[in-house]
């Protein structure tokens, strides 16, 4: 049997998710994405927009898109802090389908001064994490 540990993500709404049968954790670290298994070293990262992926005791694979945040890992528990996350289940496909098209036609239109770049890029990249969690892409 395989141990666990324990995994809170955190927004300021809510408890988004609790639950000490984790067997492994994949986050997107700004250095790169980062696997935790239970016992992991003490740490601190900074998360950047992406995906979170638990995998449960049960099998089960649970991800949350995430727009970036924190965690910390310190005796055998991680914690997540994120401004905003969604749970794979909770997410709008059609809603997300519609930013990522918004934030597409944005980058299309580079001539136009007014667009600023950089926000697309990030609604871009925050449409795909959550498209990505869903698992639609």
């Amino acid at each position: 049997m395989a141990r666990t540990f324990s995994v809170e993500i955190l927004t300021p709404e809510r408890v988004l998710f609790s639950s000490d049968q984790v067997i492994s954790l994949t986050v997107p670290a700004w250095e790169g994405s980062l696997g935790i298994m239970a016992s992991h070293a003490p740490m601190v990262a900074a998360l950047r927009i992406g995906v979170i992926t638990i995998r449960l005791a049960d099998g089960d694979d649970v991800r949350v898109s995430t727009a970036g945040g924190f965690i910390e890992v310190a005796d055998n528990k991680a914690i997540i802090l994120c401004d905003v996350a969604e749970l794979d289940e909770e997410i709008d496909v059609e809603r997300a389908q519609r930013a990522l098209q918004r934030a597409l036609e944005r980058l299309r239109n580079f001539q136009d001064p007014t667009i600023d770049r950089e926000r697309a890029r990030k609604a871009k990249e925050r449409a795909m994490a959550r498209l990505k969690a869903a698992g639609v892409i």
